[in-house]
Parts: structure tokens; C-alpha cells; sequence
């Protein structure tokens, strides 16, 4: 693994098959811009120095979540990218390597089954995908009419929903950062979506569902070649009696198939978890993860989630926040969670 040449990188990571859209270049110079992260980003080349292999790993020390790299935090797909398994050992080791150097107690590599490596791994988490039809219409006649009723339900007390662009960023995050401090997760900080946007406008795509004009559920996706996903969906507690948040998901497919999307990626989630539930009653399948992990000597395999008991005081205390102070706490405690 050698020092990163910006056009090389994105080269390789354009003519992978597996390559995710969070392997790109351009997504360091965002976590740098928006986290203040340092990033290393490791590319390998084979003996005629052609690229063969990219890992873009980010460092996070603090001292309540510790001292580590992540490959990359915020998103759920990346990992190491191989043309070979030559190439893929030398990327494990450069990463284990700059481990060591960084006194880091672990490196935490986020791929997909299809990734296998000789470490530790976690697989509990799945992501959850839908085959999308040619049509909406076909889509709609293949959901039970129980669906179909929970869909209609938001609209009988007048929701609707709009797709758009960055004008919606302000009503999204509205409804996002609630919904964050209602579930005691720090939030991320709104400008990481303005820059989302401004790298990729003509694949991302905010929505928003308004009742009596109040936005009350709110996504954005992000298209990469076949695959539209999901990687943040909200909606306000208090009005679940109208399920706004059918109309919205509704909304976001009807969307994905008009674009030509031929796979939905609702993203990752805990099976059997009420989330899990949510994604399978609209057809979705699940797609084994693999999280794999380097290990400093003695140290176990992580548990930084709001599931770990050790954080389960601070969830709570967080739940009791006013959101706009929420919205301030919550970016500078976000940048050193993966």
C-alpha cells in the first residue's frame, strides 16, 4: 500500500464491480471538511504500478469512545476493495501497520459478506434490499392489502409527500435531528447533508411529508449505478396514528423505479429488530454484513452502540434535551462515534 494519487483512486474505484459509492475520493475530503477527520487512505499497486486495491481508513481518538480507525464512519458500506487476493492482504496489513502506529486499538472494516477475510467479524447486522419491478403499478399489486390500506392511511388525513432537492434540506433536518434526540443519538450536523448534496445533486434526493403543512417524516436517498438507498428516514412520534411514514417510504419507491433503479436499499438493521420487521413487510430481503476487525494485542471486539449498557445512562439523559441544544452537543460528540 502506497501514498494515495486522487485520479488513480477514483480509477480503480470506478471500474470495481463491488465497488460502494463511500469508496470514492471524494467522501474524505467531506469527513474532513464537515468532522475535521484525519483520514489515511491507502491505495495498493501491483509490480507495473498499475492500482489494484483501495482501503480508505478514518481516525477517531477520543477519550470517552477510545482510539481507533474505521473504514469510514457514518456509512454503512465500504471496507477494503481488491482486485486480488495479493492486493486485499497488503491493504490488511498496511491497515494493521498504521494500527500500530497509531496506538489504535482496532481497525473496523465494513463489508459486505462477499468480503472474506482471516479476522474477527461481526454479522448480526444485515442490510435489507427490494428488487424493484419495471413499474409502481406492479409494485403496488404485489403488496398485501393490508400494505396497501397502512399506505392510504396518511393520505385519508391529508399528508403528502414532496421530492426535491436542497430547498428541503432545512424541513428534513427539522424533522431528523427531533427524531435523533428522541432516540438519545447525538445527531450529525446539518452542513454533512448540504455537502452530500453538493458532491452528488443529480443522485441525492431529500423528501418530506408535511400534515397540515408541518413536515412530520423526511428521508434523503443517494443512487449509486443500480442501487437508490435510504441512508436517513424519520418521523415525529407523536403523529404515528397516521403512519406518515408508509406515504414516505411509498413516496421514495414509486421514485426509485421511476429514475430506473432496479434494486432499493433500505439499509442496514438488527435482524428480528422492529426496524427489520418494518423493512420485511414491504418485500424486502436481507443481505448478510460482515464487519471485520483487526485487533490490537488484548483488546476485544468493540461495542460502541447505544445498545451497550455502559452508554445506556447517557441515552436517556440525552432524550431529556431541548432539540436546539441537542443540535449543538450533538455534532461535536457525533465526529468520534463510527
Amino acid at each position: 500500500a502506497t501514498g494515495v494519487d486522487e485520479s488513480d483512486w477514483d480509477a480503480f474505484v470506478t471500474s470495481a464491480a463491488d465497488a460502494e459509492i463511500y469508496h470514492q475520493f471524494a467522501w474524505k475530503r467531506l469527513l474532513e471538511r464537515v468532522f475535521g477527520h484525519e483520514c489515511h487512505y491507502l491505495l495498493a499497486r501491483d509490480a507495473d504500478g498499475s492500482s489494484c486495491g483501495v482501503l480508505p481508513l478514518v481516525h477517531l481518538k477520543s477519550r470517552v469512545f477510545g482510539n481507533f480507525l474505521v473504514s469510514i464512519p457514518c456509512f454503512n458500506y465500504c471496507g477494503i476493495l481488491a482486485a486480488s487476493n495479493a492486493a486485499q492482504l497488503a491493504l490488511q496489513n498496511a491497515a494493521a501497520a498504521l494500527a500500530d502506529e497509531l496506538e489504535a486499538s482496532h481497525v473496523e472494516l465494513r463489508h459486505r459478506s462477499h468480503v472474506e477475510l482471516d479476522l474477527p467479524l461481526r454479522d448480526d447486522k444485515v442490510s435489507m434490499q427490494l428488487h424493484l419491478p419495471e413499474s409502481a403499478e406492479q409494485l403496488w399489486s404485489a403488496f398485501p392489502s393490508k400494505l396497501r390500506a397502512q399506505i392510504r392511511r396518511p393520505g385519508k388525513d391529508g399528508a403528502v409527500c414532496e421530492r426535491g432537492g436542497v430547498e428541503l434540506l432545512d424541513e428534513f433536518y427539522e424533522v431528523f435531528s427531533r427524531n435523533m434526540r428522541d432516540l438519545g443519538t447525538p445527531v450529525f450536523p446539518r452542513m454533512m447533508f448540504a455537502e452530500v448534496y453538493e458532491l452528488y445533486p443529480e443522485q441525492t434526493d431529500f423528501y418530506v411529508v408535511r400534515l397540515g403543512g408541518k413536515p412530520v417524516a423526511a428521508a434523503y436517498t443517494i443512487g449509486h449505478r443500480e442501487t437508490l438507498e435510504i441512508p436517513s428516514a424519520s418521523a415525529l412520534r407523536e403523529y404515528s396514528r397516521s403512519a406518515p411514514n408508509m406515504l414516505l417510504y411509498w413516496t421514495v419507491l414509486q421514485s426509485a423505479i421511476e429514475q430506473g433503479y432496479t434494486v432499493f436499499d433500505f439499509g442496514r438493521t438488527s435482524r428480528d429488530s422492529g426496524p427489520y420487521r418494518f423493512k420485511r413487510q414491504w418485500g424486502a430481503e436481507e443481505r448478510p454484513l460482515a464487519w471485520h476487525y483487526i485487533l490490537s494485542e488484548g483488546s476485544d471486539l468493540p461495542r460502541i452502540s447505544p445498545d451497550n449498557p455502559k452508554y445506556r445512562f447517557a441515552v436517556n439523559v440525552w432524550r431529556r434535551l431541548p432539540v436546539p441544544v441537542a443540535n449543538v452537543l450533538g455534532p461535536q460528540v457525533v465526529k468520534h462515534l463510527p
